[in-house]
């Protein structure tokens, strides 16, 4: 099942994510982004000077604001990935933490992994591209969006790792800010109890 606006009788929920209250969840996945970024940041550094970003107030500002945008971007190819699964409404947010795009529709895993990776994959191959067509003075500009870009992915890493464990029939409810995991299947939710 790719996409549903209505959860099955049989289905019951077997886990639930929310990187908002759930500390120990939260902090795994902001480990995981620094992580991300210090091996993102390290090696480019040691072949192109960070300080080409502080040579021109122009590439610092455009960078600022190509965050910003980026942001925004992000959320944007969320909602494309909801949308092409047929998705009606979708709902856009900010947290104070995390922006977020959501629904009330159900998932299946595919479906799901399709929704949480498609930013990363379609913004990580644009930016692979311009970090190779922008000037050399350029690419700090490029590159920390790049960063961004798959550090700022950690949640969706998580999650998509998460659920790949998971029975084949799970249907995902992503609201923006929690997803709450379903199944028929009773013996996979005293497997998650017990991986609590």
């Amino acid at each position: 099942m790719k996409r549903t606006s209505q959860l099955p009788d049989n289905y019951g929920l077997i886990a639930q994510v929310d990187l908002q209250k759930n500390k120990k969840q939260a902090l795994t996945v902001n480990a995981a982004a620094a992580v991300i970024m210090v091996l993102m940041f390290i090696p480019a550094a040691l072949f192109v000077p960070v300080s080409l970003m502080f040579d021109s107030p122009v590439r610092l500002i455009a960078m600022m604001v190509s965050v910003l945008a980026y942001l925004i971007l992000h959320e944007a190819v969320h909602a494309v990935a909801m949308e092409l699964l047929g998705t009606k409404k979708v709902r856009f947010g900010f947290t104070g933490l995390y922006a977020y795009a959501g629904s009330s529709d159900y998932y299946g895993k595919g479906a799901y992994s399709f929704i949480a990776m498609a930013p990363v994959v379609f913004w990580g191959i644009v930016l692979l591209i311009l970090n190779f067509l922008v000037p050399y003075e350029w690419f700090w500009v490029v590159y920390f969006i790049q960063i961004c870009n798959i550090s700022g992915a950690a949640g969706d890493f998580y999650v998509t790792l998460r659920f790949v464990k998971m029975p084949k029939d799970i249907l995902v409810r992503d609201t923006g800010v929690e997803m709450h995991v379903f199944s028929a299947s009773i013996d996979s939710i005293k497997d998650q109890e017990e991986t609590e």
